[in-house]
C-alpha cells in the first residue's frame, strides 16, 4: 500500500514538473537577442588571392560580445579533396569582396572550397557551435555555395548532448547582396541551449553563416526580492544583537 501510494505521488509530481519548450524562428528582427558574435573578432579576414596564413583551424574558440565563450567545429574534408580550411570573408561587391545573398559588410564564416571550379566542391560542415555557458536562444543566417536552393536544418542539444529540437527550413543562395539569406534560430523557456548544429541538404557544397545572435540567461527578476529579503533579516537580527548588548 504504502509503495503504490509512494509511486502515485511520484507520478503526480513528474506530470507537474513544466515542459521544456523550444521553438523556431526565420526571422532575425523579431528573434530577441542580448549578445552577439560577429566573425570578425577572430582577427582573420579572407581576401583573394589565396594567403594560407588567413586560413581558421577546423576547431577553434570565439567569444561574443558580452564575453560568452564557445567552440566551433567544422569537419575536415576528405584528405586529398583540396577543399580548404574555414575561413572568414566580407560579402560585398567585387573586387571589395565575395557577393553572396547575406547584407552587404556581413562577415561570413565559410566551411571551405575547393577554388577555381564551378560549381566548386566543398566542404558541407556540419558547423558546430557549443557555448560554455547555456544559452536561453541563439540563430545565424545561413547560406549553400553554388547553389540557388536548399534545406537548412538547425538542431539543438543540451549539456547532456541531448536533442532539445531538430527544424528546418526553405533557403536561396545567390550574389543579389539584399540580406536574403535563411535565418535559423532558436529559443527555449529556459537556458539549457548548449550545442547548435547547423547544415543544409546540399552534399558536397560549402555553407556559410554570418553574425550570431544569442539570447543569455539573466537573473532571475523574483530572485531580487528573495535577497533584499535574506540581507534585511540579517540586519534586523545584527540590530537585536547589539540592543541585547
Amino acid at each position: 500500500m504504502t509503495t503504490g501510494i509512494l509511486l502515485t505521488s511520484s507520478a503526480a509530481i513528474a506530470l507537474a514538473l513544466p515542459v521544456r519548450a523550444l521553438t523556431f524562428s526565420t526571422d532575425r528582427a523579431a528573434f530577441n537577442s542580448n549578445d552577439s558574435l560577429d566573425w570578425s573578432s577572430l582577427g582573420k579576414i579572407f581576401a583573394p588571392p589565396i594567403d594560407a596564413s588567413d586560413f581558421l583551424p577546423f576547431s577553434f574558440s570565439a567569444t561574443s560580445q558580452q564575453g560568452l565563450g564557445l567552440n566551433v567545429n567544422v569537419p575536415f574534408p576528405p584528405v586529398g579533396s583540396g577543399i580548404t580550411p574555414p575561413f572568414v570573408f566580407q560579402t560585398l561587391p567585387p573586387p571589395q569582396g565575395i557577393p553572396t545573398n547575406f547584407a552587404p559588410g556581413d562577415f561570413i564564416l565559410f566551411s571551405g572550397l575547393l577554388p577555381g571550379r564551378f560549381p566548386a566542391p566543398g566542404n558541407p560542415g556540419p558547423l558546430t557551435i557549443t557555448f560554455d555557458k547555456p544559452v536561453l536562444a541563439a540563430g545565424t543566417q545561413i547560406a549553400t555555395d553554388d547553389t540557388p536552393f536548399f534545406t537548412g536544418f538547425i538542431s539543438a542539444f543540451d549539456k547532456d548532448n541531448n536533442l532539445l529540437g531538430e527544424f528546418s527550413a526553405p533557403g536561396t543562395s545567390s550574389v543579389t547582396l539584399d540580406n536574403s539569406a535563411l535565418f535559423l534560430g532558436v529559443r527555449s523557456d529556459t537556458a539549457n541551449i548548449s550545442k547548435l548544429v547547423f547544415q543544409t541538404s546540399v552534399p558536397g557544397r560549402a555553407i556559410g553563416i554570418n553574425t550570431l545572435s544569442l539570447d543569455r540567461a539573466s537573473v532571475p527578476e523574483s530572485s531580487i526580492p528573495a535577497l533584499g529579503w535574506i540581507l534585511g533579516a540579517i540586519g534586523v537580527g545584527l540590530i537585536r544583537r547589539r540592543s541585547q548588548h
